[in-house]
């Protein structure tokens, strides 16, 4: 039932350009794992081997923590309608802040978040597609906004300070790298 591929073909990015959600799984050396989900327009497809996700300013910040101390990064899609498909991207991911030279670039490939954090690209090195039957049907009812409005309230200097206060350890006391 499952097939492996070493890039993503058409039939894998029209499947991801139909989902409104994708799940993040990252850990460090050491301590817990963390498994995110993501939506909104966030996802981007740059070329068979490589991805780039938007990360808007949450809570906490452990992909970014993780990927400091270890760059593995699956991501995974799901069908929740007809078609029963699970696709995972498996992959080095590196981590793109405001400071970076890349940022005005890749920033441009998606919609304007006052929230924007980072941007994570993913090198791919497997591409692995497994039946899904066991996944139930849910119906996307449209896009929850507030993550985006609680941004918009506080604006982008707001944002920078919630960073300093929430966001640069993780659990496990790991720098995230948001301030360096």
């Amino acid at each position: 039932m499952a097939e492996q591929f070493p890039a993503l073909n058409e039939t894998h990015i029209e499947f991801i350009q139909r989902q409104h959600l994708f799940f993040v799984g990252t850990a460090g050396p050491e301590g817990r794992v963390n498994v995110s989900p993501k939506g909104m327009d966030s996802f981007r497809v740059l070329g068979p081997q490589r991805v780039a996700w938007l990360n808007l300013t949450g809570s906490g910040n452990e992909t970014a923590a993780h990927i400091l101390q270890n760059p593995r990064m699956t991501l995974m899609f799901c069908s929740f309608d007809r078609q029963p498909l699970i696709l995972r991207l498996y992959g080095q991911a590196s981590v793109i802040h405001s400071r970076d030279a890349q940022w005005d670039e890749r920033l441009a490939l998606f919609p304007e978040f006052t929230g924007a954090r980072q941007i994570f690209e993913v090198e791919l090195d497997l591409v692995l597609t497994s039946c899904g039957y066991a996944v139930p049907f849910y119906e996307m009812t449209g896009e929850r906004p507030t993550l985006t409005k609680w941004a918009d309230n506080r604006g982008r200097p707001a944002i920078e300070q919630y960073w300093q206060e929430k966001n640069t350890a993780s659990l496990d006391g790991y720098e995230t790298g948001i301030l360096d």
